[in-house]
């Protein structure tokens, strides 16, 4: 279980990493009751760098979570 976990976490992280904008687009409708503008919430570059910054260490992690749970 914890092993299909951590894919799905890599999964998410490497889509961050690669098209940050795929998920925020994604989760807009999460937005909906909150948001009236979408464009207006929609992170600028330095967001962007900031979100492919946070999967890059969420992948390493759960990387070597998995490395160390399959050894």
């Amino acid at each position: 279980m914890l092993v299909a976990f951590l894919c799905v976490f890599i999964v998410v992280a490497a889509v961050q990493v690669v098209k940050p904008r795929l998920l925020w687009k994604a989760n807009r409708p999460l937005q909906k009751p909150f948001v009236k503008d979408y464009e207006a919430t929609e992170p600028n570059r330095s967001g962007y760098r900031i979100e492919r910054a946070m999967g890059v260490l969420v992948l390493v992690g759960a990387v070597v979570m998995l490395v160390v749970e399959l050894t």
